[in-house]
Order: C-alpha cells, then sequence, then structure tokens
C-alpha cells in the first residue's frame, strides 16, 4: 500500500513540478493530500469501532484503484490533457481514503496481537511502510528517467490492483466494542473528552501537530531541493525522497525487538527532536551525499516518532475508544500538515525553499519546549486505564 502511495506522489509531484515550475504547487500536492483528513477522521474513527474494519480497508483501497485507473487513461490519451487540478483532485481522494482507512489500519494491529506485543507489532509495520515508502519513490524515479510518466503510472495502477486483490483475502479478528444505539456525535464528544483529560495524550497530539506543520511538509519539497539546489534528476531525486526510509528501517527493526518500554514519550519526543535537527541540516548541504547521509540518520528519528505515536495513543485509551483515538490522532495530523504545505510553499516561492523549512523547524522547536514542562510525556511512564473507563 505505502509503496504505490509513495510512487504516485513523486511521479505527480516531479509532473507539477516540471509542468509549472510552481514550489507552491508543489506544496499544493501536499495541501490536497491531507485537506480531508480534519473533515473525515473524527468519523472514520467511529467507523473503526463499529463497523468491520476489512470492509473499510477494502472500500478504500477500490476506490484508490480506480482514481489511479482514471489518470491513466488521461495520461494515455494525451498528457497535455492532465492539469494541475485532475492531479490535486486525485491526490485529494487518495488523502480522503487514507483518512477513512488509517483508523481501521492501525487498530487491527491491536485486533491481530495483544497489547503486550504492540510495540513489536507497530514496529513491524512501520518497517513494512518503511520499505514501500523507500522501493516507491526510488522506483518512480527510475522509470520517470528511462520511459514516459504514462509507464511509470501503469506502474502504480499495477501495484494499487495487487494490494487490492491481498486486502480482499484478508482475514481480521473482530474486536468492535462499540455500541450501535449510541448517538454519533455524543460517541464522538466522549473520545475528545477523554483525551482532553488525559495529558500524556495531550501532549502527543500536541506534539504530532508541531511535527506535521513545522517539519513534516520538508519531504514534499525533496524533488525541488533535489532538481535546483543539488541539480539531479528524477532517478537521484527518487532515491533522496527515499533516504529517511533506511533509517527508519533500521530504527523500526530495533524497535520491533525490543521489551518492556515504559517511557514510550521520550523516545516520541527525542525522535521529534532528532527529526528537526537533521532536517535543517539537510537542506543547507552543498553535497548529495551528505543531504542523503542526513536524511537517513534523521529516518531513525522518524521511527521512534511514528511507532511510539501509535502506541500512546492505543496504549492510553480503553479497548473501546481506540478507533476513535487514532481518528483523532489523523484529524492533528490533517490539521498541521495543510497548514504547513500551504505556508512552506507560500514562503518558498516568495524567498527559499532553505529559508522557509529553517524558519519552520526553528519554530517548531520552540515550539516543543512547552509540553516537557506542561505535560507527563516525558517525565513519566505510560499506564494504561483501567478497563472500567471505556465509555461509548
Amino acid at each position: 500500500h505505502e509503496f504505490a502511495r509513495r510512487m504516485e506522489l513523486l511521479v505527480l509531484s516531479w509532473l507539477v513540478l516540471q509542468v509549472t515550475d510552481s514550489y507552491f504547487q508543489l506544496g499544493l500536492i501536499l495541501v490536497f493530500n491531507n485537506l480531508p483528513r480534519p473533515i473525515l477522521s473524527l468519523f472514520s474513527g467511529i467507523l473503526a469501532d463499529r463497523v468491520n474494519r476489512h470492509h473499510i480497508l477494502f472500500v478504500a483501497q477500490l476506490v484508490n484503484t480506480l482514481t489511479v485507473a482514471i489518470i491513466l487513461a488521461i495520461i494515455a490519451i494525451d498528457i497535455e490533457l492532465l492539469k494541475p487540478w485532475h492531479v490535486f483532485l486525485a491526490i485529494a481522494i487518495q488523502g480522503a481514503t487514507r483518512a477513512v482507512e488509517d483508523p481501521s489500519r492501525r487498530t487491527a494491529i491491536m485486533d491481530i496481537v495483544c497489547e503486550r506485543r504492540l510495540v513489536n507489532a507497530l514496529s513491524l509495520d512501520v518497517i513494512s511502510n518503511t520499505v514501500g515508502k523507500m522501493a516507491g519513490p526510488i522506483l518512480g524515479g527510475i522509470l520517470l528517467d528511462t520511459v514516459d510518466f504514462s509507464g511509470a503510472y501503469a506502474v502504480v495502477l499495477a501495484v494499487h490492483t495487487v494490494n487490492l486483490g491481498m486486502i480482499s483475502r484478508l482475514r481480521i479478528p473482530s474486536q468492535q466494542t462499540g455500541r450501535l444505539e449510541t448517538p454519533v456525535l455524543r460517541s464522538l464528544g466522549v473520545a475528545i473528552t477523554y483525551a482532553v483529560h488525559s495529558p500524556m495524550l495531550v501532549g502527543m497530539l500536541y506534539v504530532t501537530i508541531v511535527m506535521n506543520a513545522m517539519a513534516f511538509p520538508v519531504q514534499q519539497f525533496i524533488p525541488a531541493i533535489g532538481r535546483d539546489h543539488l541539480g539531479v534528476g528524477a532517478t537521484l531525486v527518487g532515491l533522496l525522497v527515499a533516504a529517511d526510509g533506511f533509517g527508519q528501517l533500521a530504527g523500526a527493526g530495533l524497535m520491533s525487538m525490543t521489551s518492556g518500554v515504559r517511557y514510550h514519550g521520550r523516545v516520541f519526543v527525542a525522535g521529534s527532536v532528532a527529526v528537526m535537527v537533521l532536517t535543517i541540516l539537510f537542506v543547507w548541504s552543498p553535497w548529495y551525499a551528505l543531504a542523503f547521509a542526513l536524511l537517513a540518520v534523521g529516518g531513525l528519528g522518524q521511527s521512534g516518532f511514528s511507532t511510539m505515536q501509535s502506541a500512546i495513543t492505543m496504549l492510553a485509551a480503553p479497548q473501546g475508544m481506540r478507533g476513535r483515538m487514532m481518528g483523532l490522532l489523523s484529524f492533528c495530523i490533517g490539521v498541521g500538515t495543510p497548514l504547513g504545505g500551504l505556508e512552506m510553499g507560500a514562503l518558498a516561492a516568495a524567498f527559499t525553499i532553505q529559508i522557509a523549512i529553517s524558519a519552520n523547524i526553528l519554530v517548531g522547536l520552540v515550539l516543543i519546549i512547552p509540553v516537557l514542562a506542561l505535560t507527563p510525556l516525558v517525565s513519566r511512564p505510560l499506564i494504561q486505564p483501567a478497563p472500567a473507563t471505556a465509555e461509548t
């Protein structure tokens, strides 16, 4: 799944950059990809607690496959017929399906394994996603340099089709505990109230918003940095986009073998700070090899961030509320990312990419400080709630 998504993002991002030569429109891909999250995520969390998660995953993948097929048909007829708004619409649909499926996909991991093995299972999930995150851009960059856009996008469609077939055979144990008679808004309100009164969840969600607004939008501008600052083509750009995946893979491998983690928040915050510091060094690197190495090392921090983000969300919430909490997490990601992508793209267009990214990272580092003093995210171990607190 991540392989197809990352390859599709690179191919369409490179297309928009080549056609428009606009950093702002390049940033709009990230904006539209995440715009549906705030609207859909909270309710998709409720769906994850109430509806068969396998059905949600299958329908989302079917929509993705059909969308790619339509874009490929337009490219095959005449690539000049493909306008930026077609790309933005396709990316928005991809973002909508991801917002719908994310809570179901992540909570399905908890359905399959027990709480004791959750960190290990989430680490393996990060490994799987990271392999796709690495392989997708690398293959996409190679295809862009060796065949045309239609050939590269045809491979994207083939991978989506394979994913659809695999999901159709997936079996997930049913663990939903939400009561169908509970009104949707009341059910949502209970989850939000629980999160607001949990200092651990408040701290984690706050850092999530900061990272997705100030740090992670940088990934969208790597093609522009590679092309205009480092002077490389699509193949090396694809490799650069995949660079942090090497660090993520190593970090996830280490955590998959770790047991008895108590201070999840410390790993989460340390990973966040590491990502931001290494990112600001990356954008000023004059050499491709150094830029690649900095992104790869930053991937170690991102692995800790991603694994502990999901672990804290699920372990700090009652079982019957985990889908809604994952939806709330996705909502926070969706709030931060479009704002960050829009603002970073506008600054890059007005000044330079380096100035835009550096300003955002410095603000992000400052914004992380309050969480250290005002929440127990770093100072206390994570304590799971008692089953009696699981209201719907």
